[in-house]
C-alpha cells in the first residue's frame, strides 16, 4: 500500500502531469483538499472509489483515513493544490507516515505562480530587469514568517516577487513595496487561475488595491515587479547571432566546434 501524494495543479483539470492523472485513475481511495481543489479534478478517479474531501478534517483525521486504506490494502490519492514543495502542508503529514511506517511517492504539480504568468502571459525573468523570483506570503493565522522573511527584505533584491496568501493583506503588501519599487511598478492580481473563471487584474503598486473588486479575498496571486511590464529589457544573449555556443558554434576555432561536429 502506498499514498501518492499529487500536486493537482492550480485548478483547471487538465493540467495535471500525467503521472498525477494515471495514479489518480488507479488508486481505489482519494484523499483531496476541497477547498482549493476543484471537483473537476476528481473526474480522474475510478469508478467507486472512496473520495474524501479533507478540508473539514484535522490532521489526526487524516492520517486515521489513511490507517483505514492501509488495513484494507489500498493505494490512496492524496491531492493538494498546486505544487506540493509550497504551503501544501505535506510534510507533516509525510513525518506521521514515515513513523507510522507508510510508504508514500510525491509528484508535483503546475504551481499557481506559473499558471499566473501564463494567464498574463508573462515571462517573470527578463535580461537586465530581473532574473529571480520570490515565492513569499504574509503572515496569517496558520503560519508566522521566520525572522527576516518578510517583503522589505525581499524587495531589496527588485526580483519578481509571487506573493501567495496575502490578498487579505493586499493593502500592507502595498504599503512595504512601494517605498522600494515605486508606485509606478507593474503588479498584477490573478484570482483563480486557470479555473473557468479565473480574473486578472494589471496595474501598478500605486493604482492596484483600488481595482480589487469586492469578494476576492483568497485563492488570489499578487505579482510585482519590473519584469511584468514587458519594456526595457535587453535580448537574451542565448539567441544573439554571434554567441558561440554548443549547438551553434561561431568558427572552427569554437571549443564546440569538434563536439557539434561529431553530434547526429
Amino acid at each position: 500500500m502506498t499514498v501518492h501524494f499529487i500536486g493537482a495543479g492550480p485548478g483547471a483539470p487538465d493540467l495535471l502531469t500525467l503521472r498525477g492523472r494515471d495514479l489518480i485513475a488507479a488508486c481505489p481511495v482519494c484523499l483531496y483538499a476541497g477547498s482549493l481543489v476543484p471537483e473537476a479534478v476528481l473526474g480522474h478517479c475510478p469508478e467507486g472509489a472512496r473520495v474524501v474531501n479533507t478540508a473539514p478534517m484535522d490532521l489526526d483525521g487524516i492520517i486515521a483515513e489513511i490507517e483505514a486504506a492501509e488495513a484494507r490494502g489500498q493505494d490512496v490519492a492524496r491531492l493538494h493544490s498546486g505544487d506540493l514543495s509550497v504551503w501544501s502542508a505535506m510534510g507533516e503529514q509525510i513525518r506521521r507516515l514515515e513513523a507510522l511506517g507508510i510508504a508514500y511517492t510525491v509528484t508535483p504539480g503546475v504551481p499557481a505562480f506559473s499558471a499566473s504568468a501564463a494567464a498574463l502571459g508573462a515571462e517573470l525573468t527578463l535580461p537586465g530587469l530581473a532574473q529571480s523570483v520570490v515565492l513569499t506570503r504574509t503572515p496569517g493565522r496558520a503560519s508566522s514568517m521566520p525572522e527576516g522573511e518578510t517583503l522589505t527584505a525581499f524587495a531589496r533584491t527588485g526580483a519578481t516577487l509571487a506573493i501567495h496568501l496575502s490578498i487579505q493583506n493586499l493593502a500592507q503588501v502595498v504599503a512595504d513595496l512601494t517605498p522600494h519599487y515605486g508606485a509606478d511598478c507593474p503588479t498584477a492580481v490573478v484570482w483563480r487561475a486557470s479555473w473557468p473563471d479565473e480574473r486578472v487584474l494589471r496595474g501598478t503598486l500605486g493604482d492596484i488595491a483600488a481595482q480589487l473588486p469586492e469578494g476576492i479575498s483568497r485563492t488570489a496571486l499578487i505579482l510585482v515587479g519590473p519584469a511584468l511590464g514587458r519594456e526595457g529589457f535587453a535580448e537574451s544573449r542565448l539567441y544573439a547571432t554571434d554567441y558561440d555556443r554548443r549547438y551553434r558554434p561561431q568558427s572552427a576555432d569554437s571549443p564546440w566546434a569538434d563536439w557539434s561536429a561529431g553530434d547526429d
